[in-house]
C-alpha cells in the first residue's frame, strides 16, 4: 500500500471522525437547550426559505432526519373502541321531566324557542338539516332542580347535518345537550366553525356522549356583553375532523376563552389538522384570563387517522396562543389561566407540544402520558407550574422565565431523542399502533401527595404507575 493511499485513508477516518463529534457536540449542546429535534426540524426550514437551491435541500434532509430520530417509525393507525368519547349505550341514568318529542327541523326550532324548565326535548331517529347563516338559539332558563334536556334517546340514532356558521347558540344557563351525532356539511370548510357557540348567560352547560365531526371549533365557549359562561362541562364526547381543515381561522375542538370552573373531561378528541394559515392548531385550549379548569382523562390524538401533514399540533394548553385584550375576562390578561389542571390524560402523535402553559399561573400537570409529543413547555414569568407524576416521550421545560417545578416525572430527555432512542415509548407494547399495555411492569411512584384520576378509571392513590394510566386494557370496550 502505497504512502499516499494511507495517507488519504487516515484523512477519512479523521474526517469521518470529525463529523461524528460534531453531531455528538450538536446533540449535547441541544440537550442542553431542551429542544426536541421535531421542534428543530421547522425551524431549520424556516431558516433555509430563499436560500441557495443546494443549501436548502441540505436543511431539508437534515430536518427530515431530526424528525425521524425524534419521531420514530410511524404506523397507519386503524379506528380503536374505546370507553372513552362517545358511547353506542345511552347516557345513564335518563334525564327525569316532561317529554317534548321533535319529528323534524322545524319541531325542533320551535321546541327551543319554547323551551320550559324541566323539558326533555328528545329527538326521534332521523336525519335533521339546519341551512344558512342562522344558528339554533337557545336563550329560555333552565334551572339547577330542573334544566333542559336536548337529546336523542338512543345514541346513533339522531344526525344532524349543519350547513351553517355554527349549530347550537347558548345563552342561557342549565341546558344539557347528549347522544347526538352532528355533523359539518359546509362545501367551505371555513364557514363550518362551531356545532355548539356557549355564551354570556350560559352558564352550567353540559354536553356529553355526543359525536361531533367537521367543525374548526366544536365548542367555542366565550363571554358575552358581561356575562361569561361558567361552571360548564364537556364530558365524554369525541370530537374529530375527517380532513385538514382549509380554514385561516383558529382550529381547536375545545376553544374555551374567559370563562371558569369547567370541566373537560373523557373525551377523544382526534385529527385537528389546520391547513390554512398559520397552520398551528390545538386538541383544546383554556385562556382568556379564566381560572379553576381541568381538563382530565381525555385521550387526545393530534394525527389519528389522519396523518402525514405539515403544520404544528398542539394537545392540550392552559393559555393557548393568547388572547387579544377587548376578549380577556378582566380586559387585561395578566394571566391567561389561574388555577388551572391537566391531568390523567394520553396525549400522542403531536408535531408540536404535548402540553403547552402560555402565562398559566399555578398550574398542576399530573399523571399524564405523552407519546410522540413535544413533551411539556412552561412558558413566559407568568407561568408557575407543578409537574408531577408524568411519563413523558419527550422533554419538560421551561422557556422565557417560566416556572417550573417537576417532581418524579419519567422523562425521555433531549440528548436521548438526538440519538433516536425513546426508552419511555419502549414501556409500551406497540405505541405506534395505540397499543398502550404495559411490556413488563410500569415504573411506580412510591409517595402520591393528592389524588388523580386514571385516564381507564376513577381516582388514584398511594402506590401507583406514572402517567395516566395503570392498565390501558381497561380502556378498550368489550367486543
Amino acid at each position: 500500500m502505497t504512502t499516499s493511499i494511507k495517507r488519504l485513508k487516515l484523512l477519512l477516518w479523521l474526517l469521518l471522525a470529525a463529523i461524528v463529534l460534531a453531531i455528538v457536540t450538536a446533540a449535547v449542546s441541544l440537550s442542553r437547550l431542551n429542544i426536541p429535534p421535531r421542534q428543530l426540524a421547522p425551524y431549520l426550514e424556516r431558516r433555509a426559505e430563499g436560500h441557495q437551491e443546494a443549501l436548502t435541500s441540505l436543511v431539508m434532509q437534515a430536518a427530515e432526519l431530526l424528525q425521524r430520530l425524534d419521531r420514530g417509525q410511524r404506523a397507519i393507525h386503524t379506528p380503536q373502541q374505546w370507553t372513552i368519547g362517545a358511547q353506542p349505550e345511552a347516557y345513564s341514568p335518563a334525564p327525569t321531566g316532561v317529554v317534548v318529542p321533535v319529528g323534524n327541523t322545524v319541531e325542533l326550532v320551535q321546541a327551543l324557542a319554547q323551551a320550559r324548565p324541566g323539558q326533555i326535548i328528545t329527538l326521534q331517529p332521523g336525519h335533521y338539516r339546519i341551512d344558512g347563516d342562522g344558528s339554533l338559539e337557545v336563550r329560555q332558563a333552565g334551572t339547577a332542580q330542573s334544566p333542559i334536556v336536548v337529546r336523542a334517546a338512543r345514541p346513533e340514532t339522531v344526525f344532524i347535518e349543519l350547513n351553517a356558521g355554527e349549530g347550537f347558540k347558548i345563552d342561557a344557563p342549565w341546558w344539557i345537550f347528549e347522544n347526538l351525532n352532528i355533523e359539518g356539511v359546509c362545501k367551505s370548510q371555513e364557514f363550518c366553525e362551531h356545532a355548539f357557540h356557549v355564551v354570556g348567560r350560559g352558564t352550567h352547560f353540559i354536553a356529553r356522549n355526543n359525536r361531533i365531526v367537521n367543525f374548526n371549533a366544536h365548542f367555542k365557549i366565550n363571554g358575552d356583553e358581561g356575562g361569561f359562561p361558567d361552571g360548564g362541562s364537556i364530558e365524554g364526547n369525541t370530537l374529530t375532523n375527517t380532513s385538514p381543515r382549509q380554514t385561516m381561522g383558529p382550529v381547536t375542538p375545545i376553544d374555551l376563552v374567559a370563562a371558569n370552573n369547567w370541566r373537560i373531561a373523557r373525551n377523544q378528541i382526534s385529527d385537528f389538522i389546520k391547513a390554512s394559515g398559520d397552520r398551528i392548531s390545538y386538541g383544546a385550549f383554556v385562556k382568556g384570563a379564566g381560572s379553576g379548569n381541568r381538563i382530565e382523562q381525555n385521550i387526545v390524538l393530534c394525527e389519528y387517522l389522519l396523518q402525514g401533514h405539515t403544520g404544528q399540533q398542539v394537545g392540550l394548553s392552559l393559555g393557548g396562543g393568547g388572547t387579544g385584550l377587548p376578549y380577556c375576562r378582566d380586559k387585561r390578561c395578566i394571566t391567561e389561566q389561574d388555577g388551572g389542571v391537566i391531568a390523567g390524560n394520553l396525549v400522542a402523535s403531536c408535531s408540536d407540544d404535548g402540553i403547552y402553559l402560555n402565562r398559566a399561573a399555578a398550574s398542576k400537570i399530573l399523571h399524564n402520558t405523552l407519546v410522540d409529543t413535544g413533551g411539556i413547555t412552561v412558558r413566559f414569568a407568568e407561568s408557575t407550574a407543578d409537574v408531577e407524576g408524568n411519563l413523558i416521550d419527550s422533554v419538560v421545560r421551561a422557556r422565557d422565565d417560566g416556572l417550573v417545578r417537576t417532581a418524579e416525572n419519567e422523562v425521555t430527555g433531549a440528548l436521548n431523542l438526538y440519538l433516536g432512542r425513546h426508552p419511555v415509548r419502549a414501556l409500551f407494547q406497540s405505541p405506534q399502533m395505540l397499543d398502550m399495555r404495559w411490556k413488563d411492569k410500569p415504573p411506580v411512584r412510591e409517595n402520591m401527595q393528592e389524588q388523580v384520576p386514571d385516564l381507564c378509571k376513577g381516582m388514584r392513590s398511594a402506590r401507583v404507575s406514572y402517567g395516566a394510566f395503570e392498565d390501558f386494557s381497561a380502556c378498550r370496550r368489550q367486543s
